[in-house]
């Protein structure tokens, strides 16, 4: 009866209400700015769109009543995608002005084709991709991360009394928000032992699903509640935005009742309410529901209890099985070795792809590769990594709903149906693309991902050419601590580094080796396992074919017949040399991702780095080892190959079946 008790009195509670009517310190005072680092193709061209961009924005804004607007301007190559957003508690006038405050604090940025604005009244951002419209945390370069900033003064009133008030609404808030059709809350409280107020709000940015708003709301709570008792606090966030202050900055009649959002106040509580006073048999009756719940919440998967998970859906799924029209074989985009990948075209009419894995069962090696990529990715937020935006798992059927590509793989434009139709300056944009989400997952996100299958198949491009990288069921955590890890090895021959292949010796250098290998084949047109068309020996490979023209100096015959370089041509031949870089061993010879990037937009020669002879591992099981003295690319002798066995026909046997994928995209 007390639990009924406390849903009755929950029930009841309702947000402060200020008597006092103020907005006076409505003014537009700058937080942060980030300028992005990556520079833009052309600057007058990046200006001329950035400034079409914000001008269709502020002619939204300047629209009663609006408060989020975006824009794209796509003009002459250097594309940029704008967003802003102001507080609802504005008037037009305030917001607009707020909007040239934040283009004015942009206007300097000229070293990257990306940049954004935060403000007391409003948030401005543009990049020259559009992911971060529905999922803000998206991002290029490091430095956009959460920031909680804690007033300088602390309350003259009761501390306990304060931080017990204001916390309780910040709680209140912190629940309502994701919950609202607009994502935003405003509301007041007054301290019991005082007739002080404190103003709070919480806004999430437009067009996001509620998962991610949640999940924002939720660290801005962490966030601005650890400030306690201090006056004030601030949470920025690119994906929300959170305050509280003892002075005012929105008016007595611009609060939202949140009565309806809370915990245990929604309208489904009412028959619990009334049949309060009817006694214990609905008591009973409640107790018994609630097991029966248990019981099922029992049977499902514990993955969605884990905290990993903020930010995704765990979608029903008979509604994935009726948007992939029964998982029909005109929806297949793909298949490998795990099941298959449709093409989805959820209520709402986005189109999604559907990963179904194939579980035969309880100790299945899918069901282990399904859970790791779902709590892998679930947090990972790159414009070149491919989102994960949710999953189902009842009972043999785990899916994962992630974003549609539709370009589909990479390798389809290499020696597919589509071969030869990419440009240089797509496959440009794709090898720096994949540089810099391997750059992300290695040093700018908060642990250390090493993909470990990084292959052409895994690359897929979205309707701009711009690649992301798929297929995280073999990726593991590398411990920050740790130069390498030892591990059973699983991946696929041809893409793999010799020391993990041979050895299990898995670090981040072992994606770098995998990027190595797939520029060449974006370079090339070929694959890593075709034999030289030149001396068609069972040693002639892609990566020993690049090796022996750059020997002899004629890599420039590496470069695809179907591609038009032109003036490209001594770029081409640098990108070329950054590639068997990659590749050469011992990893400590090889760059990290961060200075791949850094190496890649101008076409950075070597400098005073020597190139070795790399290590051959062929589909044969043979590892052929040249000279481990230093060459540089005049006068290189050649010595007779030594050829080892690998050391576990088990592992080889593995990565045979690995071979064939999961590609999300139909290949060829």
């Amino acid at each position: 009866m007390a639990v009924l008790v406390m849903i009755l009195v929950l029930s009841l509670i309702k947000s402060g209400v200020s008597q006092r009517n103020n907005t006076e310190n409505n003014i537009n005072t700058p937080i942060r700015s980030f300028c992005g680092r990556n520079p833009p193709i052309n600057l007058s061209s990046l200006i001329n769109n950035r400034n079409s961009t914000f001008t269709e924005i502020r002619r939204q804004l300047s629209s009663n009543g609006v408060f989020y607007a975006r824009a794209q301007s796509l003009s002459l190559g250097d594309s940029v995608f704008g967003l802003a957003q102001c507080r609802n508690y504005l008037s037009t006038a305030q917001c607009v002005a707020c909007l040239d405050a934040g283009v004015s604090e942009l206007d300097s940025c000229l070293t990257g084709n990306g940049a954004y604005a935060f403000f007391d009244n409003c948030f401005v951002r543009y990049a020259n991709y559009d992911n971060f419209y529905n999922d803000p945390n998206v991002v290029e370069d490091a430095g956009i991360g959460p920031l909680g900033i804690c007033g300088n003064q602390t309350t003259s009133q009761p501390a306990t009394t304060f931080t017990q008030d204001v916390g309780g609404m910040l709680s209140d808030i912190t629940d309502a928000t994701p919950k609202t059709s607009n994502f935003y809350v405003a509301s007041t409280t007054q301290i019991t032992s005082n007739n002080a107020t404190v103003y709070a709000f919480a806004q999430c940015v437009g067009n996001i699903n509620k998962g991610i708003c949640e999940s924002c709301i939720n660290n801005a709570y962490t966030s601005i509640s650890n400030c306690l008792p201090s006056a004030e606090a601030t949470f920025i966030s690119v994906g929300c935005f959170a305050r509280y202050s003892m002075t005012p900055f929105f008016n007595d009649n611009q609060t939202v009742d949140i009565t309806n959002f809370l915990k245990g106040n929604s309208s489904s509580k009412v028959p619990i309410i009334a049949g309060a006073a009817a006694g214990a048999g609905l008591l009973i009756i409640l107790i018994v529901s609630c097991l029966l719940f248990l019981r099922w919440k029992k049977s499902r998967t514990t993955l969605e209890d884990s905290p990993e998970l903020k930010g995704t859906i765990n979608y029903n799924y008979k509604d994935l099985q009726l948007a992939t029209n029964n998982f029909s074989e005109e929806n297949i985009l793909g298949k490998g070795g795990f099941g298959e990948v449709f093409k989805a075209t959820l209520e709402d009419n986005s189109i999604v792809a559907v990963k179904k894995i194939q579980v035969w069962d309880a100790k299945a090696k899918a069901r282990e590769e399904f859970e790791n990529e779902v709590k892998l990715v679930s947090d990972v937020h790159h414009r070149n990594l491919l989102r994960l935006l949710g999953w189902s798992s009842e009972g043999s059927n785990l899916l994962l709903v992630l974003e549609y590509m539709p370009n589909g793989s990479l390798d389809r434009f290499l020696w597919g149906a589509r071969k030869g139709t990419l440009n240089w300056k797509q496959r440009y944009d794709i090898i720096f693309g994949i540089a810099r989400g391997l750059a992300h997952l290695h040093n700018e996100f908060h642990v250390k991902i090493v993909h470990r299958d990084i292959k052409s198949s895994n690359i897929l491009l979205d309707h701009d050419f711009q690649p992301k990288i798929a297929d995280f069921g073999l990726a593991r955590f590398h411990p920050e601590d740790q130069s390498h890890i030892s591990t059973k090895f699983a991946g696929t021959l041809g893409y793999t580094a010799p020391e993990y292949a041979l050895h299990g010796i898995l670090s981040d250098k072992v994606d770098t080796y995998s990027f190595g290998i797939v520029v060449l084949e974006i370079i090339s047109g070929l694959r890593c396992t075709d034999m030289s068309s030149d001396k068609p020996s069972i040693e002639d490979y892609l990566l020993e074919h690049a090796w022996k023209l750059y020997e002899n100096r004629k890599h420039v015959r590496l470069i695809d017949e179907t591609l038009d370089v032109n003036e490209h041509e001594e770029h081409v031949k640098q990108i070329i040399e950054i590639a068997l870089l990659c590749t050469q061993s011992p990893a400590s010879k090889r760059p990290v991702m961060s200075e791949v990037v850094s190496m890649l937009p101008k076409g950075l020669s070597l400098g005073n780095r020597q190139l070795t002879r790399p290590t051959f591992i062929d589909h044969h099981r043979r590892v052929h080892i040249g000279s481990p003295n230093k060459h540089n690319v005049s006068g290189m002798p050649k010595e007779s190959d030594t050829k080892l066995q690998l050391q576990s026909v088990e592992a080889y046997d593995e990565v045979h079946v690995m071979e064939k994928g999961m590609n999300v995209q139909k290949r060829a």
